[in-house]
């Protein structure tokens, strides 16, 4: 693959920044200081980045697609209330590939789990707003 300047921009910001950001969260950051970045550049190269394997693409139902430097096997949680995306400290299951391909004979290349609820930080809110303001412990 051949160097590009804004492919290692858009690299660095993906690795950079630790609640897996979208192609436009990267863009509006980038575009301050480098103004002939296009959205169009961004998205051409975090789907060329994903396809080689350098950063992940996750994919969160009826959201846009994040993007994730950590490429060394994890699970992510995503919280329905903030929106936030971020990585869960869990052991990493490879077994479950075994598994499968014993029950299924199917050849598991990887697996991805996206785990979706809500976060400790909107846990507390909610909690606090239900009691009537009142700390719930």
């Amino acid at each position: 693959m051949k160097y590009s300047r804004q492919r290692e921009l858009i690299l660095d910001a993906v690795r950079e920044d630790a609640v897996h950001p979208t192609a436009d969260m990267i863009y509006q950051k980038l575009k301050k200081e480098h103004p002939n970045l296009s959205l169009g550049t961004v998205y051409r190269n975090l789907n060329l980045l994903s396809e080689i394997g350098t950063i992940n693409k996750l994919h969160v139902p009826g959201m846009p697609d994040r993007f994730d430097g950590n490429i060394t096997p994890h699970y992510h949680f995503y919280c329905k209330r903030c929106g936030g995306v971020f990585d869960l400290p869990l052991s990493y299951l490879g077994n479950i590939d075994e598994q499968v391909r014993k029950e299924t004979e199917c050849q598991v290349d990887f697996h991805n789990i996206l785990f979706r609820g809500t976060c400790k930080e909107c846990a507390k809110i909610t909690a606090h707003v239900s009691s009537g303001g009142h700390t719930v412990e």
